[in-house]
């Protein structure tokens, strides 16, 4: 079945066809930018708590250390 529409219906069509692409295009776009922020912080946070862990690894290992010296100077 085969349509034909008048010159201003097909102009009229072609120009909600482009400005259509243009919304989900941004939109598209802004979801990306959203899973990129998104996976930063999740890797920040990850980055965050293993800095912490090592941070408190090492302060109980010097105050392990300290305390070892400690008892053999007593």
């Amino acid at each position: 079945m085969t349509n034909t529409y008048s010159k201003s219906r097909q102009q009229a069509e072609a120009a909600f066809g482009s400005l259509q692409a243009a919304f989900f295009a941004k939109n598209n776009a802004a979801e990306e930018l959203e899973s990129v922020a998104q996976a930063r912080d999740a890797k920040t946070a990850r980055l965050r708590e293993a800095r912490l862990a090592k941070e408190e690894a090492d302060r109980i290992s010097v105050t392990s250390t300290l305390l070892a010296k400690r008892s053999k100077a007593s």
